[in-house]
C-alpha cells in the first residue's frame, strides 16, 4: 500500500486537501502574474495614446477667437 499512490491511508485526506489548496494558489499566482503584466501593458498603450493626443492637439491651428475646449474636463 505505501508504494501505490492512488490508496489512501490515515491522513492522506488531510495531505490532498492541503495538495489542492496548494496547487490552487499556485494557479491564482499565475493568473495574478498575468493580470499585472496585462494591466501594465494597458497602461502603457493609454500614455501612449495620450502623448499622441497632446501632440496631435498641439500641431492643429486654431482660428483667432475660437475657444479652447478641454475634452478632459468631464463635460463632454
Amino acid at each position: 500500500a505505501a508504494a501505490d499512490p492512488v490508496s489512501m491511508g490515515p491522513g492522506s485526506l488531510e495531505t490532498g486537501s492541503w495538495c489542492n489548496e496548494h496547487m490552487l494558489h499556485e494557479r491564482l499566482d499565475v493568473i495574478e502574474e498575468k493580470v499585472i503584466k496585462t494591466v501594465e501593458h494597458l497602461e502603457s498603450e493609454v500614455k501612449s495614446l495620450l502623448n499622441i493626443i497632446s501632440e496631435t492637439t498641439l500641431n492643429i491651428p486654431t482660428v483667432p477667437g475660437t475657444p479652447l475646449i478641454d475634452i478632459f474636463d468631464g463635460q463632454y
